[in-house]
């Protein structure tokens, strides 16, 4: 899994939202809001537009998944596996145990 590098700092990215949703009467529609912002900026205008869609849904402007709640089920996630692998070695260390206290026994 590939892990792609943030180009714009979250201010840039805050801002040219802003740009986008401020003033909605400015262009004559999003799309033409998106393509005069994102040019100014540098970044694609689909770029833009996801950015745009996900203050939407932070801000409860549209239905989706938070950053919020984003980073809250990967945090999660992590913990889970972490978890699980501290079982596995719990696990694998109580065989050990048991298989040496069983070959420490007399045989009769």
């Amino acid at each position: 899994m590939s892990k792609t590098t943030n180009k714009f700092s979250p201010e840039v990215r805050e801002r040219a939202v802003r740009m986008v949703l401020d003033n909605p009467r400015q262009h004559e529609s999003r799309c033409s809001a998106i393509v005069s912002v994102y040019s100014k900026i540098g970044c694609a205008a689909q770029t833009l537009n996801e950015w745009v869609k996900k203050a939407e849904v932070d801000n409860g402007k549209r239905a989706g998944v938070t950053t919020e709640m984003t980073e809250q089920l990967k945090a999660l996630e992590r913990e889970n596996r972490e978890l699980r692998q501290a079982n596995e070695i719990l696990r694998k260390a109580s065989a050990y145990f048991a298989q040496a206290e069983l070959d420490r026994r007399p045989k009769s």
